[in-house]
């Protein structure tokens, strides 16, 4: 059985900001399939196709993983670390979508080689505007690499 072509990872604990997530992107008929893990050990399995993702194919991975920085389990920058440093996953773009302003993650992402780094707006209005530009960008105006 082929894998149905996943657009979007949404790497995303807080459900509150998930469903923000989806919400904005689906209503902008952004994308067709996206998938939602709650952390970063999710997040690995499926990026890596291990454990409960072990009948997925790596050849068949996410155009664009957005993801937070605070995430139980495995935390968002050593997810970023194991993506980046493996040449099967390295040229998905990974864009931070979290909460954080701290000078270190901001740093810290971009040395591990994110493509964006974007901070959260609290206001609601914002948030979802920034989501639409962000699916935007990522599934309309980006030219990925051709595998």
């Amino acid at each position: 059985m082929k894998d149905s072509a996943v657009e979007i990872l949404l790497v995303e604990d807080n459900p509150c900001d998930a469903e923000l997530t989806l919400h904005s992107l689906k209503s902008s008929h952004l994308t067709n399939h996206i998938e939602v893990v709650r952390d970063g050990a999710e997040a690995l399995d499926f990026i890596f196709c291990t454990g409960s993702y072990a009948h997925r194919s790596i050849d068949n991975g996410p155009r664009v993983i957005l993801l937070d920085l605070k995430l139980p389990k495995v935390d968002g920058l050593e997810v970023l670390q194991k993506i980046k440093s493996d040449p099967r996953t390295r040229v998905i773009p990974v864009v931070v979508l979290t909460s954080s302003r701290e000078e270190r993650d901001i740093v810290e992402s971009y040395q591990l080689g994110v493509n964006s780094y974007i901070v959260k707006p609290v206001d609601f209005e914002q948030f979802t505007e920034a989501v639409r530009q962000l699916g935007l960008y990522w599934r309309l105006l980006n030219q990925p690499p051709v595998s």
